[in-house]
This record gives structure tokens, C-alpha cells and sequence, in this order.
């Protein structure tokens, strides 16, 4: 039996050490795997609304089924990855999103892909804090702990800027379903080097499977009642408010909710998930609407679409480390203010683009948004977990990062319901939401004192 700092070997009976940096690949392959998997399928929705059709709509649920199924369960995973321990949530994860991309990427018709981006998107919330519990279970000591999580997150910046070039690359040189396929050989690799990660221990963890399923429920009517519109979209409406009002009952009467509505007494964890969400809508609503708009509008390829968000999400991760800096010097909130005037003025500049507008000027005049959110999250992260309480830290992460994916599937949502009558209309519509969004909790995070509020 193994234990977490040894390992028995196979061949000679001995006792070695499992190898930290093979833990720290593992789980940042798999990290890498599915934040790509956010955006590389943006790029390829043209070629994947060509050959199995569905209109807009159908395009938007490609998308969304993957965020919003990763969004929805990310709430509880982490208590499953606890209770299941992490090397073993983690190579359940990683099997199960590998499965999936193949039946994406052999999919026959749209309902089957819709599908299967689901599963990905379960497996995805399973993997995300299975795969940072193995990064902390690996590093005994604090400052390499520090900076193999720093390389984890990391591996996550860069596979967001490879994202949509990625995409464009293997949908112009193989088809769509190679943005699926290639997960195979990577998600394989993943699992033979788990090999080498020390086994984790299983650890009692609540779950609150009543607020999980309502919570699912209800983000699932929202998200297909703007899709859909029309007579469903008005029952979805009505489902969506049955659900949420029994998950909010539910969240006051649970002793361990999924999501504990208490955090958000907090004025300063409000601002810092209200920022987070318009940063997510208008940053993944961008990429989609700009992904149609170079290839639909335009008449580019994907590969050459792909390129052109390459400035934009290029200079996220160095981005992130500069925003890093300037909290570290000048206090979180002064990076987060100017990171979402910059972004609101980026969304503002996008509005005079329309079909005559030379494709690489668009891609420069993507980067201010782009730049704005890189410094506006790693800050309002840095704010929101100084207003909490130490013990309550991952369960607060965990509600920022998935309001922050709830928020991207309904920019999504929202931005394709009004490009679909006329796409030039509704692209300014969209931008100007943005903005909206972007000056709105650019007010608030102003507001907020030079000092945390209240910890929740």
C-alpha cells in the first residue's frame, strides 16, 4: 500500500519517493486541458455549425453546455475531490473528460456534441480542484508550495492565450473534431504521469446535493431561456424562479451550504464577484462574437481568426504578473479601478468596428479589454479573500470562480440572442453591455474602502 511520501516500486520492492515535478505536470497538463477546452471551440464554431447545423442557438449551446455544466458543479466538487481524495477525483476526472472529447470529436449531429460537452464540463469541475490539491499535497514546504501553485496558475493564463490559435490551427489543418481529438494523447499522458503522484487520502467533506441540483437547475432555465426565447423561453423563465427560490431556502436552512448566502453580507466579496462576472461576460462574450465576426462576417479562416486574438490574449499572463506587482505595491484596489476603466474603454473603442475594418486593426483594438480584465482579476481575487474569514478562503474561491463561469455562458447567451437578427447591431449591443457592466462595478469598486469590509 502506498502511503503520500512513498511509493513501492514494481520491479525491485523499495521504497522511492514520489516525484513532486512530475505531480506539479500532471496536474497542470490537466488544468491546461480543461481552460483550453473554455475557448479553443470558439474559433471552430462556424465549421461545426457547417457541417452539423442547429443556426446560432445551437452554436451558443456548444459553448455553453461546457460552461455551464463546469460552472454548476465546480460548487461541490471540491468537497468530492475531499471525499474521493484527490489522485483518485483527479484520474476520474481526467478519464471521464478524455471520454467525452472522443464523443465530441465522433459526434453525428448536434444533440450528441451538445452532449458531450457536458460531460466534459462535469469532469472539468472535477478535475479543476482535484488538480491544485495534488500541487499542494506534493510540496511540503511553503515557498516551493508557493511557486509550483503560482506555475499551476500559470499553465492556465497561457492555455487561455492558446486557446482560439489553437483551435483555428487544428480546425484549418485537420477539421473541428480535431479540437477534440487531440485531448486524447494529452489527457493520456496526464494519467500515466498521476502514476508517480503520492496516493491522497480520502477526508470527510458535507454535500449539499439539494443546493447543488436546484443551483444546476435554475442556471440551466436561465441560460435556455435566453437562447431559446419564444413560449419555452417563458416556462424555462418560470422553472429558473422555482429554482432559485427554493435553492435560496434551502442555502439559509443547510448547515453546510453549497453556496453560503452569508458571504455576501460582505460588500466588499459583492463588488469583488459583481467585477469578476462582468469581466467574464464581456472577455468570453468578445471572443465568441469576434470568432464569427472575422470568419462569418469577414470571410476569413479559422486559422487566420485564431491568429488574430493572439495580441489579445498573448499579453494576459504577463498581464497577471504585472497586476500582481501593483497590488503588491500600491494595494489591490488601485489595479482593479484602472483594469476596468481600461476594459470599459476597450469594449467602448470596439464599437466602430464594423464589417470594413481591417482584420489586424480589430486585433489590435481587442487588446485594451483584454488587458483590462487581465489586471482587474488577479486584484479583486487578492480583495475578496482578504474579506474573509482564513477557513472560509477555498469555499469563497470556489463561488468567485463559478459566478465567474455562470457569468461567461450568459454573455454568451445574451451576445448571440442579439447578434442573430442582424450581427453588426448586436455586436455594438453587446459592447455596449460591456461597458455598462464594466463603468457599473468600476463605480462600486471605488466606493469600496482603502480597508477590507467586514470579513464574511
Amino acid at each position: 500500500m502506498t502511503t503520500p511520501t512513498t511509493q513501492l516500486t514494481a520491479r525491485t520492492g523499495t521504497l522511492t519517493p514520489p516525484s513532486p515535478t512530475l505531480t506539479l505536470t500532471a496536474a497542470l497538463l490537466g488544468f491546461a486541458l480543461i481552460t483550453l477546452d473554455a475557448s479553443v471551440v470558439n474559433v471552430a464554431l462556424p465549421s461545426i455549425g457547417t457541417a452539423l447545423g442547429g443556426g446560432m442557438s445551437g452554436l451558443q449551446w456548444v459553448v455553453d453546455a461546457y460552461t455551464l455544466s463546469f460552472a454548476a458543479l465546480m460548487l461541490s466538487t471540491g468537497a468530492f475531490a475531499d471525499r474521493a481524495g484527490a489522485s483518485r477525483a483527479y484520474a476520474i476526472g481526467i478519464t471521464v473528460f478524455t471520454l467525452a472529447s472522443a464523443a465530441c470529436g465522433l459526434a453525428p449531429n448536434l444533440p450528441t456534441l451538445i452532449g458531450a460537452r457536458v460531460l466534459q464540463g462535469v469532469a472539468a469541475a472535477v478535475v479543476l480542484p482535484a488538480s491544485l490539491s495534488l500541487v499542494r499535497q506534493a510540496y511540503a514546504e511553503p515557498a516551493q508550495r508557493a511557486r509550483a501553485v503560482a506555475t499551476w496558475a500559470a499553465g492556465g493564463s497561457v492555455a487561455v492565450a492558446l486557446g482560439p490559435v489553437a483551435g483555428g490551427a487544428l480546425t484549418t489543418a485537420w477539421d473541428w473534431r480535431g479540437i477534440f481529438f487531440i485531448n486524447l494523447p494529452l489527457g493520456a499522458v496526464a494519467l500515466v504521469l498521476l502514476v508517480r503522484a503520492p496516493r491522497s487520502e480520502r477526508r470527510p467533506a458535507p454535500l449539499d446535493l439539494l443546493g447543488q441540483l436546484t443551483a444546476a437547475v435554475a442556471l440551466t432555465a436561465v441560460t435556455f431561456a435566453v437562447i431559446e426565447g419564444g413560449g419555452t423561453g417563458v416556462v424555462a423563465l418560470l422553472v429558473a424562479a422555482v429554482s432559485g427560490a427554493v435553492f435560496v431556502r434551502v442555502e439559509l436552512r443547510q448547515a453546510h451550504p453549497v453556496v453560503p448566502l452569508g458571504l455576501f453580507r460582505s460588500r466588499t466579496v459583492s463588488v469583488a464577484v459583481a467585477a469578476g462576472a462582468a469581466c467574464s461576460v464581456a472577455f468570453y462574450g468578445v471572443i465568441f462574437l469576434f470568432s464569427l465576426f472575422f470568419q462569418q462576417v469577414q470571410g476569413r479562416s479559422a486559422l487566420y481568426a485564431g491568429l488574430m486574438f493572439l495580441p489579445m490574449t498573448g499579453l494576459i499572463p504577463v498581464t497577471n504578473v504585472v497586476a500582481g506587482k501593483l497590488a503588491a505595491r500600491y494595494g489591490a484596489r488601485l489595479p482593479m479601478l484602472v483594469g476596468q476603466l481600461l476594459a470599459a474603454l476597450g469594449a467602448l473603442v470596439l464599437l466602430y468596428v464594423d464589417a470594413g475594418t481591417p482584420p489586424l486593426l480589430v486585433a489590435v483594438l481587442l487588446v485594451p479589454m483584454a488587458l483590462g480584465c487581465a489586471l482587474t482579476v488577479p486584484p479583486l481575487t487578492a480583495v475578496m479573500m482578504d474579506a474573509v474569514a482564513a477557513e472560509r478562503a477555498g469555499l469563497a474561491a470556489g463561488v468567485l470562480n463559478s459566478a465567474r463561469q455562470v457569468a461567461g455562458g450568459l454573455g454568451i447567451a445574451v451576445f448571440g440572442a442579439l447578434v442573430s437578427a442582424d450581427f453588426t447591431t448586436g455586436l455594438r449591443e453587446s459592447l455596449a453591455i460591456s461597458a455598462a457592466l464594466f463603468a457599473a462595478t468600476a463605480y462600486l469598486s471605488f466606493r469600496l474602502s482603502g480597508r477590507s469590509a467586514n470579513s464574511a
